[in-house]
């Protein structure tokens, strides 16, 4: 029981460090798909934490309450729906898990409903800081694209490409959870050895500057008020026009400063203000798992490096086994 305290909490300094943007597995990829990767990591580390919990219910929201504080600290300006999508991720994997045994199925429902999720709160943010002409823009360059190829269709290009998108975070989802079973199998199955790392190995250098999420919403922001000006102005009509275009820019720009400047910094407050009360409760927990952070990236670029011999996914599943396996096992030197 005490060994499986032990991995616990390191499995749960490994989620923080995954939630806090500061390297860890994203560290060797350099891919657009961050958000599923992000997502599936945490959704395998929850899973580990329910099968080597008791109980499940109590580990998983105790790690949760420990990676929002570390989050906060060490990403205070995250978004707030950064905190939304981690918590729902946790606490529907603790529902999931206390009620129901460890089947395929369970993961592969948890993987699916936790990336739908994720979707659909993209799709709603759009619809609401762009209004119904986001989609009435892409039904205009949908019905342009179909004229010049002759096609004649009643589907809007709106309803293929969000059931396409809705799809494809779906089956993402479903492989996602096969995908930790799989996992669970190889890590559960390996030698619970002591895993050794020498501090001259340790690389002190801190990760590499990232462009501010501000700045990133930003550079969407104008080139999706851009495609939405084209879209008014040249196939709208009488019925639109560029008067239309002007009018979603500025209502978009006006939503977006009233977020960021009024109710997005309301919200983080309440959900710091929360977690600051319970940051003496775990102030153990959070020290132990930060000072864990550059042993854990260490551990994961010497996984990384131990795998090269295998390429494509079989280096992929094996990296995530090896990297998850030391880690949980790794011997602070100075235990």
């Amino acid at each position: 029981m005490k060994n499986n305290k032990s991995i616990i909490d390191k499995l749960t300094a490994l989620w923080a460090l995954n939630e806090s943007g500061l390297g860890g597995f994203l560290h060797v990829f350099s891919t657009p798909f961050t958000g599923i990767i992000v997502g599936g990591i945490s959704i395998l580390l929850i899973s580990l934490i329910a099968y080597y919990a008791e109980n499940k219910w109590k580990a998983i929201l105790k790690a949760l309450l420990v990676v929002l504080i570390i989050k906060m600290a060490v990403s205070p300006y995250s978004p707030f729906g950064a905190y939304v999508a981690v918590s729902f991720q946790a606490l529907f994997g603790a529902l999931l898990f206390a009620n129901f045994s460890w089947k395929g199925i369970t993961l592969m429902v948890l993987g699916m409903v936790t990336f739908l999720e994720s979707a659909l709160q993209k799709l709603l943010i759009l619809t609401i800081v762009y209004g119904t002409g986001f989609w009435e823009a892409i039904n205009m360059y949908g019905a342009s694209v179909q004229k010049k190829l002759g096609v004649v269709s009643e589907t809007s290009a709106t309803s293929v490409l969000v059931t396409t998108y809705l799809l494809v975070y779906g089956i993402c989802g479903i492989l996602a959870g096969l995908f930790i079973k799989s996992m669970i199998k190889i890590i559960s199955n390996k030698k619970q050895d002591d895993f050794y790392l020498e501090p001259d190995d340790l690389d002190s250098s801190q990760n590499k500057s990232k462009k501010s999420f501000k700045s990133k919403v930003i550079w969407v922001w104008l080139l999706t008020v851009t495609g939405i000006v084209i879209a008014f102005t040249f196939f709208g009509g009488d019925m639109f026009g560029w008067k239309m275009a002007v009018y979603i820019m500025l209502r978009s720009f006006l939503i977006l400063l009233l977020w960021y400047l009024i109710i997005g910094p309301f919200l983080l407050q309440l959900v710091q203000k929360y977690l600051n009360k319970k940051k003496s409760q775990y102030k153990e927990d959070i020290s132990n798992a930060m000072y864990l952070f550059p042993y854990f990236r260490q551990i994961i670029l010497y996984s990384w490096k131990e795998t090269k011999g295998l390429k494509g996914y079989g280096r992929f599943k094996y990296f995530m086994a090896n990297s998850i396996s030391n880690c949980i096992h790794f011997k602070i030197p100075s235990e």
